[in-house]
Order: C-alpha cells, then structure tokens, then sequence
C-alpha cells in the first residue's frame, strides 16, 4: 500500500515517546515530504543569521509507527526514489566544521538545482549532484536523542551511500520501530567538512520491511557496490575499529572462516570510509565489496547485486 506523509509532521529527536504520525503495515511504501536541514529558514544571504532557530536543525518527517515490528527485529527501508527541490543552499561559519576556527562570519551560498540534467554550478564550474538522505533512524533505544546526533538507531549519519536504491538496514528497539527521516542533500562529500552539504527539501519513496536473514546492533547499507557497516563514535578512531569488529561479527557466521583469517580477508578487501566528521558523534563505515557475500552466498540485498 502506499502513503503520504507531508512535512507538517516534523520532529527534532528520535524518542520513543513521539507520537507517530502515520501507522503502516509492513511492506508498505510511504512518500515522505521534508524540509532542508534549517527547515527553511535561511532565505538569503543578508538577512539576520540571529533570527534563525538554531534548535529547529535537521528535522526529520514522521514518526512512522510500521505494524509488525518489535524490539529485537531490523528495520529494512529500501530507498526507491529521491525528488529533490528545485533550490538549495551551502553555508560554513564559525559554528562548526573543520574550518570552523578560520571563518569569522556566516557565510550562505545558493544554488539552483538542475534536476532533469542531474547537474548544479559552483562559480560556473558544473558539479554533479547525487541526492542522498542526511538523517535516517529509529527510535533510539533509551531517552531522546537530537536529530543532529548519529547513534545505533541511525540518525544524522551523513552517509552519501543512502541514495536511490540503496537498502539500509536499521535496528528495532521499540515496538513499530518509529522511522523517520529529513535532511536530504543533493550533494555532499565524504566527511562533510564544512558542517553543511547541498541542503535541500525533498521528497523520498522509501518501502518499510521486517528484515529476515540479519541481525545488526548498527546500521548496514547494501547499495549496488557492496555491504556498509556504520558505527558513531565520539572518536573517530574508535567508530572505524568498531566499524570494523562489527562487520566481522556480521559476516563470519556466514563464511566458516576462523576469526584470524576473516581479520586477513577484512584487511585485503575492505575498505575503512568516513561518513561525516563535523556531527556531536564522528561515523565510520566500513565497506566489503559484493563478491563477498556472493561467494559465500550471502544473500542481504541479492536484488542489488551488479
């Protein structure tokens, strides 16, 4: 069955004490409006940046309560489609990124989309876009948990690999799992350096699943390229270990292969990535090509093997 879900329905933290705001079966598809991550409060490059409500940053749309799912399941949200705005903006100033202690002031570019080309222009320079999702979770497992913050729910994970068709795999801890997402970019880097990527309003296609055949404490993405395993950290350090320790933990059971020779495997073919470095907690992914699980005959995510 398929839903809408308009942007009226903003929250600013994952709880699960936030009533839902739509109630689906699983399997169903929902169309999920959003807002840019300032829900739309920066309208131009002059105007009063005090007047802007800091504490109304990355709202996601929802929650959305999926029947069928308990604490203990995983959530799989397949990502069908991403219809961006015909606008955006980029801003970096003293409040946050890696730059943030060279830059004295606010400063706000604006950039019109080009979504039949799939293109924008930087000074006349054209780049690329590639829309992807910004904050993505559950409900967390205790307490609330701002939207800007990434965790095991999921949440402001950054990740440029949440993009059309891609499936994200995300952990149940409360009983309709309570989904939500905003945030969306049409383009961001890894790392996100400067605190904002290509911020604009959206709206996503995504069909909500009770996974079968995994079993996670973090986030997994499967895209067309290979298995993500994403941990947050407040050390970026720990988060890429973790990353690592939980992707052997995933796959091993899956392959025979002792612990010594999977940590020699993981060190041939995988790949330590970085999400975003700029969030209250760092996120890490790593990364383990398709090959992989189709030699084992792994089969998360067989519909998006190449």
């Amino acid at each position: 069955m398929q839903h809408q879900l308009n942007s009226s329905r903003l929250y600013h933290e994952m709880s699960a004490t936030i009533a839902p705001a739509l109630e689906i079966d699983a399997g169903d598809t929902v169309h999920i409006h959003t807002v840019d991550c300032f829900e739309n409060q920066i309208t131009s490059n002059d105007m009063d940046f005090d007047t802007v409500d800091w504490e109304r940053q990355n709202p996601a749309t929802g929650p959305v309560f999926v029947r069928g799912l308990s604490a203990g399941d995983v959530l799989k949200a397949t990502i069908e489609r991403i219809e961006l705005d015909g606008r955006g903006l980029a801003t970096v100033g003293p409040q946050g990124g890696v730059m943030k202690d060279y830059i004295e002031e606010r400063h706000v570019k604006f950039f019109d989309l080009d979504t039949e080309n799939n293109t924008t222009e930087f000074n006349g320079m054209t780049v690329p876009l590639s829309p992807m999702i910004g904050v993505i979770g559950n409900a967390p497992a205790t307490g609330h948990v701002p939207n800007s913050t990434p965790g095991a729910h999921g949440g402001n994970m950054d990740c440029r690999k949440i993009n059309e068709g891609a499936v994200l795999y995300l952990p149940v801890f409360h009983e309709g799992a309570l989904f939500g997402l905003g945030d969306v970019h049409a383009k961001m880097g890894d790392g996100e350096v400067g605190i904002s990527g290509l911020e604009t309003a959206a709206r996503v296609t995504v069909r909500l699943e009770k996974a079968s055949g995994i079993s996670t404490n973090h986030p997994v993405l499967i895209d067309i390229e290979g298995i993500n395993m994403m941990v947050s950290h407040e050390s970026l350090d720990e988060a890429v270990d973790e990353s690592v320790r939980q992707m052997i933990k995933l796959l091993r059971p899956h392959t025979g292969l002792s612990l010594p020779e999977i940590a020699m495997l993981m060190s041939l073919i995988g790949e330590t990535q970085i999400n975003q470095v700029v969030d209250p907690l760092k996120t890490a992914r790593f990364f383990v090509p398709h090959y992989l699980l189709e030699h084992y005959s792994i089969d998360l995510g067989r519909e998006l093997k190449p």
